[in-house]
């Protein structure tokens, strides 16, 4: 019923979009900063584009979004400190900027989940699977908890745990990696759900026994090629394809 095959026991779930449109708040967060920096150096700069968000930032660590993004058009920032200000010209400033628009936004609107995902969330619980939330968010905990699904999830692996522990982010398997050991099993017996290729290549990389790509801005090609056994539009999707 779940779309998996039958050596799968737990399921290994990114947070934005996959089971939250957050992605789309992030996306907006890292738009305004990025080319409010860029504008400040170059009033002739390209803007942050979506492409650049899918190949340079989605999936990974902020501060790894940060360096990626800039070293793409030839940037390069001294690395600052953690109490850097916002408008600060260091890899920590600009990526202290991008999650105070992020906080601001989800204060005002709150978190939107997809249902279709959240419903196949409940179906991987009832069929007696183990379950976590596997995320470069730092906020991932506010999220599940406003998301109003903390209760479907076993672990929480987010960008504080990674940080404690120094786990390397996503396209690395570590955070998937170490999801897995929460919940017991093997990463054989682990499938990965995400939408970013980042994190597609980290379930690839990490050898995890199922990769499911999940397609919000039309990069079913890329999700496939960066290693997904199988690409849907929702994660509802995997249960109408076996049920």
């Amino acid at each position: 019923m779940l779309g998996l095959p039958g050596s799968i026991r737990a399921c290994l779930f990114d947070l934005d979009g996959v089971l939250t449109r957050t992605a789309t708040v992030h996306f907006a967060a890292w738009k305004r900063t990025f080319d409010e920096f860029l504008r400040r150096r170059d009033p002739t700069a390209a803007e942050f584009g979506q492409d650049d968000y899918n190949r340079f930032v989605d999936g990974k660590p902020r501060l790894d979004g940060v360096r990626d993004f800039l070293a793409s058009r030839g940037i390069t920032l001294p690395e600052g400190e953690g109490g850097d200000p916002a408008d600060a010209a260091t890899v920590h400033g600009v990526g202290l900027r991008k999650n105070e628009l992020v906080l601001a936004e989800l204060a005002e609107h709150g978190v939107e989940v997809y249902p279709g995902s959240v419903r196949y969330l409940q179906a991987v619980k009832d069929a007696g699977l183990a379950t976590a939330v596997v995320t470069a968010s730092a906020n991932g905990a506010q999220v599940v908890a406003a998301g109003g699904f903390a209760d479907l999830v076993d672990t929480r692996v987010d960008g504080v745990v990674a940080a404690e522990r120094r786990l390397r982010g996503k396209p690395a398997p570590d955070t998937f990696l170490a999801g897995a050991r929460a919940l017991g099993v093997d990463p054989a017996e682990a499938a990965v759900f995400e939408d970013a290729l980042a994190g597609v290549a980290a379930g690839r990389a990490g050898e995890f026994g199922f990769v499911v790509g999940v397609d919000r801005v039309g990069q079913a090609d890329a999700l496939a090629a960066a290693g997904a056994d199988v690409v849907v539009t929702d994660l509802e999707q995997l249960m109408a394809a076996r049920g």
